[in-house]
């Protein structure tokens, strides 16, 4: 929970307009600690949105094995390619690091690695937003998923929170669905919206859960967005799924995304001074050195979509104001 604070504190002080984060309660209260911490000193903070998702994926997922029964003389390839440090040799895998990436799933051997699915039933979508109060709400969804989407939806809509925005979380065509497909299953979500009253933000996960892998992730992301942007129903479009510090490089100064969605990328940008201070005994926040380093890596990665933000109103597009992170899910 305080990697998750300082996390959070560093983004709304490099100054990200939204933060993502898990529908849980423990982890909004840690998350909003830190906004608390830099708004007292800034005056300024941004949106919390949770994420919730309408059945099964990968971004509501742990993993999970026995470490009793992995061998001795394993080279723990697991251990290795973690990106959050959450496998140790002797408690398995801390499930409060964990995110979901699920690149030991392959890694491991002998196969021991599993991955638990993380849902939350319509039921508790009520009392849990009424418990958090978020600004927006992300809902992630699939090819083939209406009916589980109205549901969700409409749960959502349950408790009479007034939500800034619904942000409409969607991948890769996959399984044959092809792009015109794609942009049919969006609509149908965007009527379910107006019905609702509800304002969209359209996001296009090109390639899920790899912003931290290398720079060569975005493409997935960008053809996505070249491809299906103008087929999408009205709402500002913002990009995830493998971007990270390269993306912006790669679009025009006009006709661009409404804004981008740091995820992995973000968090392993700042996991050596997260962890140094966790050694140290201490906080990214209370720790001067440390904080001064974590917030200007942090504005290396967000000021350049600012700048985009702040060029005059002929190169901007529709409602460009959306720089999210996402801290963990």
């Amino acid at each position: 929970m305080p990697f998750i604070t300082d996390l959070c504190a560093v983004y709304s002080a490099a100054g990200v307009h939204c933060i993502d984060l898990a529908a849980d309660l423990a982890v909004v209260r840690a998350a909003r600690e830190g906004l608390d911490w830099v708004e007292a000193r800034t005056g300024s903070r941004p949106w919390v949105m949770v994420s919730i998702s309408d059945g099964k994926d990968i971004h509501f997922r742990k993993a999970w094995f026995d470490p009793h029964k992995c061998p001795t003389d394993c080279p723990r390839p697991c251990q290795t390619v973690c990106p959050v440090d959450a496998i140790n040799k002797t408690e398995g895998i801390n499930l409060n690091r964990c995110y979901g990436c699920g690149r030991c799933l392959p890694a491991c051997p002998l196969k021991l690695i599993t991955e638990q699915a993380i849902h939350l039933e319509h039921a508790d979508i009520g009392p849990l937003v009424t418990e958090i109060q978020p600004d927006a709400v992300e809902i992630h969804t699939a090819s083939g998923r209406l009916q589980a989407f109205e549901q969700t939806v409409t749960a959502l809509m349950s408790p009479k929170i007034s939500f800034k925005r619904l942000a409409i979380s969607f991948g890769h065509p996959r399984n044959n669905l092809g792009f015109e497909e794609l942009a049919q299953e969006l609509w149908e979500r965007h009527n379910c919206l107006r019905r609702h009253g509800q304002k969209p933000i359209w996001q296009l996960d090109g390639r899920p859960m790899s912003g931290d892998l290398n720079l060569s992730t975005e493409k997935p992301a960008l053809r996505l967005w070249q491809i299906i942007g103008p087929l999408t129903p009205p709402g500002p479009i913002q990009l995830a799924g493998g971007t990270n510090a390269k993306t912006i490089q790669y679009l025009p100064l006009t006709n661009h995304p409404a804004g981008i969605a740091f995820g992995g990328g973000a968090r392993k940008l700042l996991q050596p001074l997260l962890l140094e201070a966790q050694t140290r005994g201490t906080t990214l926040r209370d720790w001067p050195e440390g904080w001064q380093k974590a917030v200007s890596l942090a504005k290396g990665l967000v000021n350049p979509w600012l700048s985009r933000h702040s060029q005059p109103k002929s190169c901007q597009t529709k409602s460009q104001n959306f720089i999210t992170t996402k801290p963990t899910k």
